[in-house]
């Protein structure tokens, strides 16, 4: 897999230099994620897989582990 070059910060991230932020790259037909603090881990995935859990998490398809 190739590193994606460009990578962006998410608006939910708050101000300052902290390290507690989702990123996102995009690629041809590709998005990754990766958290700030942990760079080297790299979440790939297609627009269309990304909606769909994104959309089940909204309707409540999917929650969280109960613990």
């Amino acid at each position: 897999m190739t590193t994606p070059r460009s990578w962006q910060k998410s608006s939910f991230s708050g101000g300052g230099e902290g390290n507690a932020c989702v990123e996102l790259a995009s690629a041809p037909a590709t998005l990754h994620l990766r958290e700030s603090d942990d760079p080297v881990t790299v979440l790939s995935t297609t627009p269309a897989s990304l909606d769909h859990l994104l959309e089940a998490i909204r309707t409540g398809a999917v929650t969280p582990p109960r613990t």
